[in-house]
């Protein structure tokens, strides 16, 4: 399978480029990040998807390191609990000189550390002699940067690139160019703390001469640069301390989530680290990009949906999303941007292919949910933080929003938001399930456009609820009558023309013949936590969510497992996702039931301590049967780490604890909490509403849960409902 498929001029962005295992060490800071292997190198294996990346172009494509002219034997590879730091252990292996050994194996022993930090990977070698004997030998590095654009790595073909300057070389340093197409010069400079004994424009070799016990350190810092951005190397150990530093001020600015059970603190604490790394350097603010390796850039329904979920733990990533996707938000019509007034952005590249237009995706719009989902967020973060300016500031554009769905969100004015590609590059399917087979019928038939997917009704309903309210703040009366109108008017419509009593569900969609799409699906769920089911039918639909057809034991997947199209190695066809999962837990909590999203968490839960680093990837494989001494089936192309998978944590446990953060009162309101059965007790420290913040305890005693505030500043009320 391909990385980015062309069903004739559509571009279908999926990430399909298998890494070369399941070990591949990834960091990330900004818009640089760097895919190595487990020797914190970048080789040739798998389909060529290693490398040091930035602003979507490949700096570097090769970085080898050897001893003599072997690679070093590993003995530790991990990435440090804050993502921050890749460390790694190796020893020589036997080294022969015309057939003879003249290193044993053993006798050095080279730590390495890594990290990426302002576009410039800081890379440290140290070598120690611990034989008996003096040893001589040579660290050889071996270095290419070909520039490739991030599409061409995942697989798409070029009729022709830019130009691949002269190198410079220098007596400490070798500069690598790439004159591209689009007029931008990129460069990857190689800069070493002592120079080597030998530098050419691919290798670098050090001579090394060491008494017993007795070390040596050097470091190579390597600049990834666009066009004289102004960047520069600073010491090692300075740069170090500034990473340190950075991470330490935003992890404090987190709620603080720990329990009795060491897996779930694991899972809790590397949650927040990825959730860290997505946001660390990004020039939009505390934006998360969507996921490393291949969407380390802007998205708008992945940024949305990612602060939605951690938005009661670190509501100011709402706020940075809400002002960059304002600042970004389309004025015009430009169709092959799939643009329109009051539209909100897609995705957002920098790469060569994207500026010359060879993909469509520079500044793209082909979204049909972000756009509510964006109004969404504006009110569930004024409640939750009372903050006036923003909205104030945004309201224009929460309008334009508004504007949009009813003028060009619903393309044929039934009532309901379709889409409908008018880009011949674009996607065909606009919805989260964006695949071009996600959207099918009953007999497996793809659903032909304009369409109407069940969750973007359940959307639109709960941005204009929440526009309506954010009017009434705002003195506008009248409008907020008219958005409450027809929210009302919309869910009465949507309940007669989606629910279907023989499915126990809503239909996935309408296509566009308004036929019904009769298939069970996850994303009925999505309309749970947008609040237009009605009660009864929400019981329904919670009973067939949690059905065999749909939930596997590791969760609930997108697509059922009688359903013609149903392949649990598909990307959105009975794959599970982690960020779909908390979004249906979220649902089922607000009509309570705390049990059935008790279950979820406690699915997923068990699935990260399956996963390295605990990490919940993108999506894994969606096979029927649980087995308790193995996890799920990994899906080998999924990105990892994924922004709004690590956010999932946090939805999820704001579902079972039923936890409402309001301004408006000054009061942190928990609903029925409820803990799953792997904890005996769970504290959140930290909880910020205002200037005022709160640390409480829960835990479980027989059958209940009672709480204890075990320490509160300011005038933060706390309510616990039982």
């Amino acid at each position: 399978m391909e990385d980015v498929i062309q069903v004739e001029n559509n571009f279908y962005i999926l990430a399909t480029s298998s890494l070369a295992d399941d070990r591949t060490r990834v960091l990330k800071h900004g818009e640089t990040f760097a895919v190595l292997n487990r020797l914190g190198d970048i080789g040739g294996l798998g389909l060529g998807e290693q490398g040091i990346y930035h602003r979507g172009t490949r700096h570097l494509s090769r970085f080898v390191l050897r001893m003599g002219d072997r690679a070093p034997q590993l003995l530790r590879s991990s990435v440090r609990d804050d993502n921050a730091f890749l460390t790694l252990e190796m020893m020589n292996p036997d080294v022969y000189e015309e057939g003879r050994v003249i290193l044993p194996r053993g006798a050095l022993h080279l730590f390495r550390s890594k990290f990426l930090w302002e576009g410039i990977c800081y890379d440290k070698i140290r070598l120690s002699n611990f034989s008996l004997y003096p040893v001589q030998s040579a660290i050889h590095l071996q270095f290419a940067a070909d520039y490739a654009d991030i599409f061409e790595v995942r697989g798409m073909k070029r009729e022709s690139i830019g130009e691949l300057l002269a190198p410079v070389i220098e007596e400490d340093h070798v500069v690598l160019s790439y004159q591209g197409k689009d007029g931008v010069l990129r460069r990857t400079r190689l800069e070493f703390s002592s120079a080597p004994s030998k530098l050419s424009a691919n290798a670098a070799t050090f001579s090394i001469e060491l008494e017993p016990k007795q070390e040596t350190t050097f470091t190579i810092s390597i600049l990834c640069d666009g066009q004289g951005n102004g960047r520069r190397i600073v010491d090692f150990d300075r740069a170090m301390g500034e990473v340190v530093g950075n991470i330490e001020n935003v992890r404090s600015r987190f709620c603080s989530v720990t329990s009795s059970n060491p897996f779930f603190n694991r899972w809790a604490s590397h949650s927040e680290a990825d959730l860290l790394m997505m946001i660390a350097g990004n020039p939009e603010g505390a934006y998360p990009y969507a996921g490393v390796p291949w969407y380390n850039t802007v998205f708008g329904r992945d940024g949305i949906l990612t602060a939605m979920e951690c938005l009661w733990s670190a509501p100011w990533i709402a706020s940075s999303v809400l002002k960059y996707l304002a600042r970004t938000q389309a004025t015009e019509v430009i169709p092959e941007q799939e643009a329109e007034p009051g539209k909100i952005v897609h995705e957002i590249r920098h790469g060569e292919m994207a500026n010359l237009h060879e993909v469509p995706f520079g500044c793209y719009y082909g979204t049909v949910d972000a756009t509510p989902l964006f109004v969404m967020l504006a009110g569930a973060y004024f409640e939750r933080t009372g903050d006036l300016a923003l909205l104030k500031e945004i309201w224009p554009n929460v309008l334009a929003a508004i504007d949009w769905i009813d003028n060009y969100g619903d393309i044929d004015g039934d009532g309901f938001v379709e889409y409908q590609a008018k880009s011949e590059k674009g996607l065909v399917h606009q919805g989260w399930k964006d695949s071009h087979d996600s959207i099918s019928h009953q007999d497996g038939s793809l659903a032909a456009p304009p369409i109407a997917l069940c969750e973007v009704q359940g959307y639109v309903f709960a941005a204009k609820s929440a526009a309506s309210r954010l009017a009434a703040r705002l003195g506008q009366v009248e409008l907020s009558r008219k958005l409450s109108k027809q929210a009302a008017i919309l869910k009465q419509t949507f309940e007669s023309k989606f629910w279907d009593d023989e499915l126990g569900s809503y239909v996935l969609a309408l296509d566009g013949e308004k036929k019904p799409c009769r298939v069970l699906s996850s994303n009925p769920g999505h309309c749970l936590f947008a609040g237009i089911a009605t009660p009864d039918h929400a019981s329904r639909l919670a009973t067939t969510l949690l059905g065999e057809d749909l939930y596997c034991g590791w969760g609930i997947r997108t697509l059922g497992a009688r359903e013609v199209r149903y392949n649990p190695m598909s990307y959105h066809n009975g794959s599970v996702w982690p960020h779909d999962n908390a979004i249906i837990a979220s649902g089922l909590a607000r009509y309570g039931y705390k049990r059935e999203a008790s279950q979820l968490m406690g699915a997923l839960f068990d699935a990260s301590m399956f996963m390295e680093l605990n990490r919940l990837p993108e999506l894994f494989c969606g096979f029927h049967k649980r087995s308790e001494s193995e996890g799920p089936t990994l899906y080998p192309v999924a990105c990892s780490p994924q922004a709004w998978a690590a956010a999932a944590f946090y939805l999820l446990l704001e579902a079972c604890l039923g936890m409402q953060v309001k301004s408006s009162d000054s009061s942190v309101h928990f609903v029925s909490p409820y803990l799953p059965n792997f904890l005996e007790d769970l504290r959140l420290t930290n909880l910020r509403l205002g200037g005022s913040s709160v640390a409480i305890l829960f835990r479980r005693e027989r059958n209940r849960i009672v709480h204890e505030i075990l320490h509160k500043e300011g005038g933060i009320e706390i309510r616990v409902d039982q």
